[in-house]
């Protein structure tokens, strides 16, 4: 398994997810334009956040994320019907990126320490009949699961009359804010 390919479509989509919302102020954060666009920008970050803070975890490192944020962003599985709660607040743009940002770096440190013996070890999951071991739930997680969310926040962006972000990526993306 190459590791480092797999970091640096991570990389990508981190810095992809910087410019999907560059230009979006943080009201803006949740707003739902449209039936089927409920998952706003501020519960599409934290829940990939959630999903970063599960794969640290599945790669050897503890499930951790700001206290309350686990209410907010973490679902029972892929199917989860709930939608983002609008009673509460969210936290903010620059805290989202952050914490991403964060979750990000912890991932690629378990992921360059693991070894691909442990890569290859049987996981067991919802779709197991597909990625059966370890290696293939880092690549979903790092490169598939981060580009879905993050096409829904393309969506957004379009329903929300913003232009296109993936024009603006750079090697060297935007700070957090």
């Amino acid at each position: 398994m190459d590791k480092e390919a797999i970091i640096h479509q991570y990389d990508f989509n981190l810095a992809y997810a910087r410019e999907l919302i560059f230009d979006v102020s943080d009201e803006q954060m949740t707003v739902i334009p449209a039936i089927g666009l409920e998952n706003h920008p501020a519960f599409t970050l934290g829940h990939l956040v959630a999903g970063s803070a599960d794969l640290n975890r599945d790669l050897g490192g503890e499930f951790s994320i700001p206290e309350g944020w686990d209410a907010l962003f973490v679902r029972v599985g892929p199917g989860d019907p709930r939608l983002p709660n609008l009673d509460r607040d969210y936290p903010s743009k620059v805290e989202l990126l952050e914490e991403l940002h964060r979750q990000h770096e912890r991932v690629k440190n378990h992921l360059r320490l693991a070894s691909e013996n442990e890569l290859a070890q049987p996981i067991t999951w919802r779709f197991s009949t597909y990625m059966p071991t370890l290696g293939e739930v880092v690549m979903f997680m790092c490169v598939n699961h981060e580009a879905m969310h993050l096409g829904q926040l393309a969506a957004w962006r379009r329903a929300m009359g913003f232009n296109s972000a993936l024009a603006r990526v750079k090697h060297n993306s935007r700070p957090y804010h």
